[in-house]
Parts: structure tokens; sequence; C-alpha cells
């Protein structure tokens, strides 16, 4: 609930605050006409504003001026989480420093962590972690700040939060791990800094998805190249498919290649269709050539092994 009904004095403040206009904003809080914290109709505060656009004398004046640090909008958001989604470091550092809450989250249960993780904000994240911000919290899908850091791509944060004990395998409610939706999204450096921290290379999503297999999908042969050295599974997924059915349907050769290399074997979908079968359905000639060319050699080699045991 708003304090009182806006006033034009309000919203006088509140553009102030908006603008960084320390001048107005002095003048009309010197006024009496206002309080420090009154809301607009989402319930954001002068405060909430200021920090927003990174204003930082404004800031520093609102705070002197008795301004709630902790005030929420009808989101759940404050000025700390706003600022951090920012990057505004000088105004995170004093708003941290005025009282403001560091695990405050909002309504999607979002923390000023999450969202300097998402932005990439390096410092602004090294800071809430020196303050003490919790890097097991999590949204309501139950995303943490890893997965959210793995998902931008965002390797030295990443690395930060796995010093802080960040869990590598905390998965969303869908099941997608940090390593699943990094593979997804084609970061392999992400990938590559996952597993070297323990990260469970066979992560099943819900729809029975690893992380291989979306990367074969999307055929991202760089996220495939660190997968493999991880020896994941290349048979049968809880999917009914393989990871080298996934890249044949797309007609991605590299990783069709790089499957084959590994070991893949030509194995039926729960359709009864082989990866050579897919690729013919979908018209990937390079790959349907490449794949009746490595079932030949297979057939060769089995008859000689075959012929051997005579």
């Amino acid at each position: 609930m708003s304090l009182k009904k806006e006033t034009p004095s309000d919203i006088q403040l509140h553009l102030a605050a908006l603008h960084g206009n320390e001048v107005l904003l002095k003048k009309v809080l010197d006024s009496g006409k206002v309080h420090v914290d009154c809301k607009d109709e989402d319930d954001t505060t002068p405060l909430i504003l200021a920090s927003a656009s990174g204003h930082l004398t404004c800031v520093i004046e609102l705070l002197e001026q008795g301004a709630n640090p902790n005030a929420k909008r009808v989101t759940g958001t404050t000025a700390l989480f706003f600022a951090s989604q920012g990057g505004f470091t000088d105004v995170v550092r004093i708003l941290i420093k005025s009282g403001a809450a560091i695990d405050s989250p909002s309504l999607e249960g979002g923390t000023p962590l999450f969202v300097a993780c998402q932005g990439g904000h390096v410092n602004i994240v090294k800071e809430l972690l020196n303050r003490g911000a919790n890097v097991h919290v999590a949204m309501k899908d139950r995303a943490t700040a890893l997965f959210i850091a793995s998902q931008n791509g965002h390797r030295t944060i990443l690395s930060m939060l796995l010093t802080e004990g960040a869990n590598p395998d905390a998965c969303r409610n869908d099941g997608a791990t940090p390593l699943w939706i990094a593979s997804q999204m084609g970061h392999d450096h992400i990938v590559r800094l996952l597993l070297q921290h323990g990260a469970n290379i066979d992560a099943v999503r819900c729809d029975g998805a690893t992380p291989i297999f979306k990367a074969s999908h999307k055929g991202y042969a760089a996220v495939v190249h660190e997968l493999l050295k991880y020896k994941p599974n290349l048979g049968l997924l809880p999917n009914g498919e393989t990871a080298l059915h996934a890249a044949a349907m797309f007609g991605h050769l590299p990783v069709v290649k790089q499957l084959i290399a590994s070991g893949s074997e030509f194995r039926k979908n729960r359709d009864g269709l082989t990866p050579l079968d897919v690729a013919r359905q979908q018209n990937h000639w390079t790959v349907i050539e490449y794949l009746e060319e490595k079932m030949r050699e297979s057939k060769v080699r089995r008859s000689m092994e075959n012929e051997q045991k005579m």
C-alpha cells in the first residue's frame, strides 16, 4: 500500500530521483511537502528509482534523509535488486552499508545476486558474496544463481559461485541442470568448467534429454567435444533416442563425425529408425553419405572379425 496518494510534489521527487537531479531532489525534500519514501502506484520509492538509474549522489541524499533501503515494489524488488541489476557498484555498496538486506527476494524468488549473475556484473557479484550473499537460494522454479550464470555464459562469475560452494548439479523444476542449460546454449567454456567441478555428465531433463543429446541436437561441436571427454551415455536415452539420432536429424555433420569417432552405434530409436533413416527422412545428403560409408566400413570390419573366429 502507498503511504498516501501521489501529490505534485511526490511526482517531482520521483522525477528528480529518476533523472539524477540532485538540486531538485534536495529542494523538494526540504520543502517538507513530501515523505522521503513516497510511493507511486507500483510502490516504487525515490530511492528505488535513483538506485535503478545509478544516481549515487541522489541515493546518498535520500538515505541521509531517512529513506528505507529495504522498501519494496509490488514485485518484491528493492533498491539493492535494481542497483545490482544495473551494475552500479558504488550504489550497491552504500545501500548495503545503510542496511539493505543482501538476499531480499522478489516475488519470483530472484535476489540481487541473481540479477547480478544474469547481467554478468562481476564486481557486484564479488561485493555481494563478500557480504554474505547466499549462493544456495533458488527462484520459484528452483533455478539457482549458478544456473543463471551458466545459462548466460559468465565464466568468471561461475567460478566465483563454485568457489563459494554452489552445487553444480542443482536442477530446475524441469530437471535441467547448469550443465544441461550450458550445453543447450552452446557455452563450451561453461561446460568445461562445470565438468571439472564434477557436474553429472548424464543429468536428464524431464523430457529425457541429456546434455550430449541437446548439444548434438543444436549442432554445438565445441560443446560435444568437451562432453565426450567425460564419456557420456551414447546409447538410447530415456527419451528413446541417441545423441547420434539428434545430430543426424538436423544435419550436423561435424557432430555426427565426433559421435561416430567416440563409439556411437547405429542403434534404432523407439520408432525403429536408425540415425541413417532419420537423416534420409530429412534429406541431409552429406550426413547420409557419411553414415552409409561408415555402415559399409562396419560391415566389412565385422565380416573380417567373423572370418578370424572361424
